[in-house]
């Protein structure tokens, strides 16, 4: 046995941290394809067919211990899940054999043979061995059957029947004791119940190769396969998820893309890349494997990593998982289907095995390492190799885009801020205005008098006709809006309170078929905004009880509507190149922005900066317009408006490609406007700094139409960094979670059927559900930590085009394309 040594990379770079082949031997067999065996302490594997190795990695002298007892050659080794007693299988054609590790070391200290014991005989091939998680069975996949072995009756508890080809995985389920999984040759998988024998579940046919690898991540309830060709397959193995298909990843696309990313980053990282092991392979795309089979798969520790050393690798809480391939290792995060690194084995000079016929490896130890037990394809040698996953990840660049990025303000305005400028011309401009309108209401509200003893001519009487009298009988609800300026958590949203499932109203809005555009609720949460491809705007109440409110005055669909954060206006847009800005409470125009402003239809505009901007997106560009709304009216001239505004500052994106979607908080002071390209790119403006502060490519494959901010009202003080997530969606291509503070995608949302309909989304208050309309008439809500839909909420009568959550109650809208407002509370 060959002493360890450390690797070092193809390009002579010193990366001995990354990799050490701790152990080496020749085998006088060869077992390219065999079931190996590595445990937190302890690698098993066959050595000159027959025998059985063990090696104890943490022992510095490498003693191997190695057990006699099979006559065949191995074809399948197995650790116990328990540390006392350790119990190790193996399985050849001629036998089953269960070896006590404690017992057998015992034996060899005292010049004794160590003695499994034999479970089954003549089982034939047995392709694979697991143990249930608290050892007291044994499934043995031979041929095309499940054997469940019990290993203190030595008896046969089940056989378990119905796969067409050679079962080549199984794996037991850790939170539903009774059930098995298992994948074969027949390109399937099976649920078992293996306590009665019984089959749950069976799957059609997923690939057109083999299954090779199984894994079931008990985090994130889900169950990950690999074939023969490279493509993953992750099934959700939650409660009513019926085992749908999550998503199906080609591990051969995602190795190309990671290599695309990486050399990306390289190019705007610091210049600690010559340090880096070689990517020559990765970046000549013609040097990259044809196949990657899925040979193993292992849950990874990549949390455990300290998030200092992570760089721009995704969150602590996200699930990652090890992928065992003939050319290299991958780490895979099982929340955003991204590969997290890569490590092939011909990148590093003097690795032994170039090319790995089996493959087996076990992430999770205490010390930030991990082991790799390969055996190679084309010759006998066996290999243990040590990987230091904090060496790996600080291998991968580091952007520094993105790092000093966040929704929430760290510093105040700055003197060069367009928002500075705008806010210092208000406050030298509005003291004056006031006090001229001040002098006018003092001039025509007092009656014209020339002496107490002057009789008058009647103007001190009542008026005959009373239509210009102001409304003075309103409730002001100021109070509200002058406690958000000061303090943006003033909303109360019960926490802990159900998701709305239950369908309680539906209502159609207008008396044709009309398709409702958008939604948005109050911020008090009273009232519910609809835009109506009518040229309609309406305004329900919360309940969507009585007659609504409507604002006529577009000549084109409704695209936007948007209240103020204190609710007294509403903003709506529409494809007729206009701009209002109308009075909530009187139903009148206030102001109105025509095509002089707006070269091209309004995509999208929002209030912006607590009501003191307005932020509009039209074409490449989006513009910061600084907006005075004054509804005091001249009874001479009344139709003449006296509201005002102009564009302070544009910013354009890059290429400038038309802008899709933006979105920006209104409810604090912020200064990230978030927009999508039709390039299909994520370009993030820091209105402090007045420029472009990150892009992020190919967010995703097709246009992203729709950008959603997390701003939920219930966030403790520890979680304000969740503000900083937000979603985007594109037509075919699904949903994705992002963080802003790493311009990474966490999360990809899976199982929403949108192919045509660009459909929008929500979250809720509470921050922990994101929504989504589709056009299969259904919606969709997802739980943050969850990959695929937690509810699929029915009722609906056509394709759903809108979503919106209750910011103060438990109430879901959603608006359908044939006119139809759904209201949805809790249980």
């Amino acid at each position: 046995m060959e002493e360890p040594q450390e690797i070092s990379s193809t390009n002579d770079s010193c990366v001995g941290d990354i990799v050490i082949e701790k152990y080496l031997v020749e085998s006088k067999e060869p077992a390219s394809h065999v079931q190996l065996a590595c445990g937190v302490q302890h690698c098993a594997f066959p050595l000159d067919g027959n025998q059985l190795c063990i090696w104890n990695t943490q022992d510095p002298s490498h003693q191997r211990l190695i057990l006699r007892g099979h006559q065949q050659p191995i074809t399948a080794v197995a650790f116990g899940n328990t540390a006392n007693p350790l119990l190790i299988c193996s399985a050849s054609q001629d036998c089953v054999i269960m070896w006590n590790l404690d017992e057998c070391r015992e034996k060899v200290l005292e010049g004794l043979t160590p003695r499994g014991t034999v479970m089954r005989t003549l089982l034939g091939k047995v392709l694979c061995l697991r143990f249930c998680p608290d050892d007291r069975v044994v499934a043995a996949c031979a041929g095309n059957k499940i054997l469940v072995l019990d290993v203190e009756s030595l008896s046969t508890s089940a056989e378990l029947e119905g796969h067409r080809g050679a079962v080549t995985a199984a794996e037991f389920c850790a939170w539903r004791v009774r059930v098995l999984v298992s994948v074969s040759e027949d390109r399937s998988f099976k649920v078992w119940d293996h306590r009665l024998g019984s089959l749950i579940y069976s799957s059609s046919v997923l690939t057109a190769s083999p299954l090779l690898s199984l894994f079931i991540d008990e985090d994130s309830r889900q169950l990950v396969t690999g074939s023969a060709d490279g493509q993953l397959w992750i099934v959700s193995l939650g409660e009513s998820h019926h085992y749908r298909c999550v998503t199906h990843v080609d591990l051969k696309k995602k190795t190309e893309s990671f290599s695309t990313r990486r050399v990306e980053s390289q190019l705007c990282s610091l210049p600690e890349e010559s340090q880096l092991p070689s990517t020559d392979g990765l970046e000549r795309g013609g040097e990259i494997e044809v196949e990657l089979p899925v040979l193993s798969l292992a849950p990874c520790a990549l949390s455990l990593v300290p998030s200092s050393e992570r760089g721009f690798v995704s969150s602590e809480n996200a699930s990652s998982l090890w992928i065992g391939s003939s050319a290299g290792l991958f780490i895979f995060n099982l929340a955003n289907f991204e590969l997290e690194a890569v490590l092939r084995y011909k990148d590093f000079r003097n690795l032994s095995i170039q090319v790995a016929g089996s493959c087996a490896v076990m992430g999770k130890t205490g010390n930030h390492t991990a082991f790799c037990l390969l055996t190679s394809l084309f010759g006998s040698q066996v290999a243990v190799l040590e990987i230091r996953l904090a060496g790996l990840v600080r291998s991968l660049p580091r952007p520094n885009v993105g790092k000093d990025l966040s929704v929430l303000p760290r510093s105040g305005v700055l003197p060069t801020s367009p928002l500075y400028f705008a806010l210092v011309e208000e406050k030298s401009t509005k003291p004056a205005s006031q006090k001229q309108s001040a002098m006018r209401s003092v001039v025509k509200d007092q009656p014209l008098v020339f002496h107490s003893r002057v009789r008058s001519s009647g103007y001190t009487s009542a008026p005959h006709v009373t239509m210009f009298l102001p409304k003075t009988n309103i409730k002001n609800n100021g109070k509200r809006s002058s406690k958000c300026k000061n303090n943006y958590k003033c909303k109360e949203y019960p926490s802990e309170s159900p998701l709305p499932t239950r369908l309680s109203k539906q209502l159609a809005v207008a008396g044709d078929p009309t398709a409702v555009c958008c939604l948005q609720f109050s911020d008090d949460g009273r009232r519910l905004a609809c835009g109506l491809a009518n040229h309609l705007s309406l305004v329900f109440d919360a309940d969507l009880s009585g007659k609504p409110a409507v604002f006529s005055g577009h000549d084109g669909a409704v695209s936007t509507v948007c209240w103020s954060h204190d609710g007294r206006w509403l903003l709506s847009t529409s494809q007729d190149r206009t701009l209002r800005v109308w009075s909530a409470r009187r139903t009148e125009l206030a102001l109105c922005l025509g095509e002089g402003m707006f070269p091209r239809p309004v995509q999208s505009a929002q209030f912006y900066y607590i009501d003191a901007f307005i932020l509009s997106s039209s074409g490449p560009e989006f513009q910061l317009l600084k907006y005075h709304v004054d509804t005091c009216k001249d009874d001479l001239r009344r139709y003449k408006q006296k509201s005002r505004c102009k564009a302070v500052f544009s910013l354009r994106m890059t290429d400038a490609v038309e802008m899709t979607s933006f979105s920006a908080v209104n409810d604090f002071y912020s200064y990230i406007v978030l927009t999508a390209g039709r390039n299909r790119t994520l370009e993030v403006f820091d209105l402090n700094v007045g420029r472009s502060a990150a892009l992020i490519a190919g967010a995703h494959s097709r246009p992203v139409h729709q950008i959603c901010q997390n701003k939920g009202s219930s966030f403790t003080s520890q979680q304000s960094q969740v503000y900083n997530l937000f979603a985007t969606t594109a037509v075919g291509d699904g949903m994705r979670l992002w963080d802003l503070r790493t311009l990474r995608c966490e999360r990809r949302f899976e199982g929403h059927p949108s192919r045509c309909y660009p459909c929008r989304i929500a979250f809720s208050p509470c921050g922990r559900y994101v929504a989504c309309g589709a056009e299969d008439r259904h919606v969709y809500v997802y739980e943050m930590g969850s990959s695929t839909f937690s509810h699929r909420l029915a009722g609906h009568t056509d394709t759903v085009t809108a979503v919106a959550f209750n910011p103060s109650a438990p109430q879901l809208a959603t608006a359908t394309l044939d006119g139809k407002l759904q209201l949805f509370l809790a249980e």
